[in-house]
């Protein structure tokens, strides 16, 4: 690894799983100390220590980041643990399959406040620490969702274009504070929540392969896949590049039309 975020200090929600646990662990190989923050205890713990034993630094906060002052208290916990706060990255989140007519007000208000309300308690607590820096990022986690629109899950999608919006909002805000901040837009990633999304179908490979046909280039995208854009986004590469977003995603959006019938061969991994 290059050492790209060599004595940075990230915070990275949804950290237990998925495209938060690739981003942490390779924020980790890229020499930057990483606090893991996520409701999922047993997974965070181990994944912290997988980072640790591999000669990085890392901490879990169990968070419930729907709620203020959990969110508050995760950020302080970092900027005392390892001495400074340099990157915030947004990756909660959570999808809903229902049509809106069944959706309750509960449930609503539950996947806002997951996939939305998260990054407005991160950003509103987390911006002093990051003014104190000449360069700091924040890097939220929107999806294809952000530009497009997607059958039974009329909460998920709406959570998507706001998270876009808001990113750009903080964009504008804070550059004259020297923070940039940017949104990563992936397209189908096999990660836990896909798969979540692909279990209330009767044939979840099935569904999985008939997604894949309109992905041009026809494979599932990883959660490193992600993580790389993440970073990206996180470091000097992309001086220059803030209130926009980086869609990672096959091709999916860039055609009206598709139907993919030889996937394209990956050619690296992890």
């Amino acid at each position: 690894m290059s050492g790209r975020l060599q004595n940075q200090v990230a915070w990275i929600s949804g950290a237990a799983s998925g495209m938060g646990e690739a981003t942490a662990c390779l924020f980790a190989r890229e020499g930057a100390a990483v606090a893991l923050i996520d409701i999922q205890a047993e997974n965070g713990r181990r994944i912290a220590e997988q980072i640790r034993t591999g000669g990085g630094r890392a901490s879990f906060i169990e968070c419930d980041v729907t709620r203020e002052a959990p969110v508050r208290s995760s950020i302080e916990q970092t900027v005392e643990q390892f001495g400074g706060l340099q990157i915030l990255v947004n990756c909660a989140g959570i999808v809903q399959v229902k049509l809106l007519h069944e959706v309750t007000e509960e449930e609503w208000d539950y996947l806002m406040a997951v996939n939305v309300k998260s990054i407005f308690f991160s950003a509103k607590h987390g911006i002093a620490h990051l003014r104190q820096n000449r360069r700091s990022y924040v890097v939220n986690v929107g999806s294809i969702g952000s530009f497009i629109g997607q059958s039974s899950t009329p909460a998920y999608i709406t959570s998507k274009g706001a998270v876009l919006q808001l990113s750009r909002s903080i964009a504008l805000d804070y550059a004259a504070d020297g923070v940039r901040c940017n949104c990563v837009c992936p397209g189908i990633t096999d990660t836990p929540l896909l798969r979540e999304h692909l279990n209330k179908s009767p044939d979840p490979e099935a569904t999985l392969e008939q997604r894949l046909r309109r992905v041009p280039m026809g494979i599932p995208l990883t959660p490193h896949d992600i993580a790389k854009a993440i970073l990206y986004l996180s470091c000097e590469d992309s001086a220059g590049v803030t209130g926009t977003s980086l869609v990672v995603d096959g091709g999916y959006i860039a055609a009206a039309e598709w139907e993919t019938t030889h996937p394209a061969p990956r050619t690296e991994g992890p």
